[in-house]
């Protein structure tokens, strides 16, 4: 059986291509038995998340073709729509791709942590569809496990590489506990949108998202189970925040110095931590002269990001040789499980003849026969027994001059050159 990988990601396709062959989470299940049913399908699992779609499967033969059709009907697409954005990794390179996957190496920001709950969510799945055989399910197991030591053994995650990651982290070294804290964030945008992942993440204990457009900031406040302000209702609730981070389009400050001085007092000058994430800046420069406000902005937190993501780039050449190590391991393992068999005939055969001999043995015993006569016999019986057919396949193998089956003989029975 090969064990194949078909896919797409962020790097082979736009994103208006991978949401039409994204698969929602409650329809894997049964896109799994659906797809098991192909000739020659024999396991399969499903990786779909918003930067890649993957299909891991154990087949027997040639099925690319087959799944890319599987797949445009599933999805009612046409192939020519997403076939140029495919890639196939098959056997070894499919070990190694899902590893790196796992690792976070083929992410879009490298290293980041949440692709291995996913490629765990995919094996439950495939798991609960029944679609998971003996192959791919030590598969997914090894991956986890080659995953998890790249975490122990290198820093690939340990430094934020966004300047949302590197706000909310800075955020925590300010206040320790965040579930104590409130946070405004200003804007809807794809950073606030992060900026607010992560503080949910963190447990921040109050969210309220701040928006020109007030239907978007409430979409947005849902996911995280925060609420939605208009601009025009910030002065009222600046003073709840703790934390407040803004990342908009505006051209000109949305914060200036008066109001975020009069929200302090009304905080009895309790500090206030502010990241301005956006350019031209949303809060005015001058708000850093405030003696109770920490204002950090976007060219504060990028050194960082760009410090870090080096050290995730020497990282990831770590764990790049952590897998070539993983690699190895599996694929022995799965070239073992070829002599699985007829390492299990070879000790049924075995134990046939020891219990022939047996009872031979006990039958000699009940005669009268001496324990000593008998044992001979034993040893005789079971020496001949396994040694009679290689005997007579070797003798076969210098007839017909088989010189590599004599020469493989040799090394099975671990033989040493007579003088």
């Amino acid at each position: 059986m090969a064990i194949i990988t078909l896919g797409l990601n962020h790097n082979t396709a736009p994103v208006s291509i991978r949401e039409r062959l994204a698969f929602p989470t409650e329809y894997v299940g049964q896109a799994l038995r659906n797809l098991i049913r192909l000739p020659g399908f024999e396991e399969a699992a499903i990786l779909s998340t918003c930067n890649r779609t993957e299909f891991y499967c154990g087949i027997q033969g040639t099925n690319r073709e087959r799944l890319i059709d599987w797949i445009a009907e599933a999805q009612r697409l046409k192939r020519e729509d997403f076939q140029p954005y495919l890639y196939t990794h098959n056997d070894s390179a499919t070990i190694r791709h899902m590893f790196r996957v796992a690792s976070g190496l083929d992410s879009l920001v490298l290293g980041e942590p949440q692709i291995l709950g996913q490629m765990k969510t995919a094996y439950q799945a495939a798991t609960e569809a029944g679609t998971l055989g003996k192959t791919l399910g030590k598969l997914f197991q090894h991956t986890f496990a080659a995953a998890k030591k790249v975490r122990t053994d290198t820093a690939i995650g340990s430094s934020p590489v966004s300047v949302a990651f590197a706000a909310v982290r800075l955020a925590r070294r300010i206040f320790e506990d965040l579930s104590q804290q409130t946070a405004i964030l200003i804007g809807a945008g794809e950073t606030i949108e992060l900026t607010a992942r992560h503080l949910a993440e963190n447990r921040i204990g109050e969210l309220i998202i701040a928006n020109r457009t007030y239907d978007r900031a409430h979409t947005l406040a849902q996911q995280f189970n925060g609420f939605a302000i208009s601009l025009a209702e910030l002065p009222k609730h600046l003073a709840r925040a703790d934390i407040v981070v803004s990342s908009t389009a505006s051209q000109l400050p949305i914060l200036g110095k008066g109001s975020v001085e009069s929200a302090l007092k009304a905080r009895k000058h309790k500090p206030m931590f502010m990241v301005d994430l956006a350019v031209p800046r949303d809060i005015e420069p001058e708000v850093a002269q405030l003696r109770d406000v920490y204002l950090y902005t976007v060219d504060d937190l990028q050194n960082t990001v760009e410090e870090n993501l080096r050290s995730r780039q020497e990282a990831a050449k770590q764990a790049e040789e952590i897998i070539d190590i993983e690699v190895v391991h599996f694929i022995n393992w799965l070239r073992a499980q070829g002599a699985t068999r007829t390492i299990r005939d070879f000790r049924s055969h075995a134990e046939i003849i020891r219990d022939e001999a047996l009872e031979r043995a006990q039958h000699s015993l009940k005669a009268g026969r001496p324990a000593e006569e008998t044992l001979e016999l034993l040893a005789h019986l079971i020496t001949n027994k396994l040694i009679h057919t290689p005997s007579t396949q070797l003798r076969h193998a210098g007839i017909h001059e088989r010189h590599d089956l004599i020469a493989a003989a040799r090394e099975l029975f671990q033989l040493k050159d007579s003088d």
